[in-house]
């Protein structure tokens, strides 16, 4: 740790992820299925990537953002080859990486990839020992590799605090710009004192703080929970650059409702996360795909400020609001309900909410699309929120009153 201390951040500044990163990845849905001969659809081979870039480049997920395709866990050999470098699985991905990210780069794509700073991945592949971090950088640039999620299974706190760094610096020094996806603050419990934000932000340009999400509700609220109620910490540290990952986008999978899909995707966009799904684009439903492709969402995920939001307030009535600061500005507001009885009619005003005095927003209802009109600050509103749902604004400033 001191090592990294003692390095100028700007070594390690790389200036990408300006926004939060936006893709696929296949982690959430495809998990470590390598059974290509029973499942040969959904096995992790080199077939579900190239089917996953042909729906990025189709189906107008591109245009929006979604640009990284990320490999994760189980892509490689058991071990790695003679020469000591990692390679990928010779039946399951039989052209190669650099071949795959060469028919990712085609499509206007990028991609990603997953090692692990350890003895081995989390499902038990061959990981990067410290001995080795300066090699599969090279090894991940030569592939023509866009973005690295370093995970830490098998790894101690010391190795980590070494090999976490040192990972950044040999990315850097490969000249090819890498996206670096760091897992370190999710294995030390994701706080202070044994968490340094400000080292992290100087090292990685997003990482994971967290547990991993599982398809269902009951894994976003836990993991919503813990984000809010640690918010004092981690609010402060995200921007341009480096972001908080709260984990993937399982919109379009088993676990979730329409309206628990929809809050998934406003407190993430709320959260300045990066916005990487992780379902089946082959086969997912309209209604997710909306929801996954609403424009509007995207631009505020996307604001240029980068400042993460808070959780403003939390009523006894279950019902919660988000407050997000945007450029020119602008805000979001997410309206959220924990309720799971009926639709809750829920009163406040915008002064209640801490917005300046004497002014005047145009409010445009985020799902809807639609504008709803002018807001003074002190006017009183009402908005009816869907038990698990939200509603979300965006409000643009029109004028102060006193002008």
């Amino acid at each position: 740790l001191a090592l990294a201390l003692a390095l100028p951040s700007v070594a390690l500044e790389n200036g990408l992820a300006r926004t939060p990163p936006m893709g696929w990845m296949s982690w959430e849905r495809f998990r470590c299925n390598v059974d290509c001969q029973a499942d040969p659809r959904n096995c992790i081979s080199e077939q579900l990537f190239f089917e996953m870039a042909d729906r990025l480049a189709e189906d107008g997920w591109r245009e929006l953002g979604y640009e990284y395709i990320n490999i994760d866990d189980c892509w490689s050999a058991k071990q790695r080859d003679e020469t000591g470098h990692l390679a990928p699985d010779p039946k399951r991905f039989p052209s190669g990486i650099k071949a795959l990210a060469d028919y990712v780069h085609a499509r206007g794509l990028k991609l990603g990839i997953y090692g692990d700073l350890g003895i081995f991945t989390c499902g038990g592949y061959p990981g990067t020992m410290l001995e080795h971090v300066k090699q599969d950088a090279e090894t991940f640039a030569a592939w023509g590799v866009d973005m690295l999620k370093l995970d830490g299974c098998y790894s101690s706190a010391e190795e980590q605090a070494k090999g976490y760094p040192e990972m950044a610096r040999a990315l850097n020094a490969t000249g090819r710009p890498i996206v670096y996806s760091c897992s370190w603050p999710a294995y030390q419990g994701g706080l202070p004192p044994k968490v340094n934000y400000t080292i992290l932000a100087e090292i990685c340009n997003l990482w994971r703080n967290y547990d991993d999400i599982q398809d269902s509700w009951d894994s976003v609220l836990s993991i919503m929970d813990w984000f809010f109620t640690n918010q004092d910490v981690l609010q402060p540290v995200a921007g341009p650059g480096h972001w908080n990952d709260p984990d993937m986008l399982i919109i379009g999978n088993f676990g979730l409702s329409y309206e628990q899909s929809r809050s998934q995707m406003a407190l993430w966009t709320v959260m300045a996360a990066p916005l990487l799904m992780s379902t089946d684009l082959r086969t997912i439903s309209p209604g997710a795909k909306e929801i996954l492709q609403n424009r509007l969402m995207i631009q505020i995920n996307q604001d240029p400020l980068g400042i993460q939001g808070r959780r403003i307030v939390k009523e006894k009535s279950h019902i919660e609001v988000f407050l997000r600061p945007l450029s020119r500005a602008a805000s979001a507001l997410v309206f959220f309900s924990r309720r799971t009885d009926t639709p809750f009619c829920y009163t406040t005003s915008l002064a209640k909410l801490h917005f300046p005095e004497d002014a005047v927003y145009e409010v445009q209802d985020v799902y809807i699309g639609k504008i709803i009109g002018a807001l003074k600050t002190a006017d009183n509103f009402s908005v009816i929120i869907n038990p698990s749902g939200v509603v979300m604004w965006y409000l643009r400033p029109m004028t102060l009153l006193t002008q």
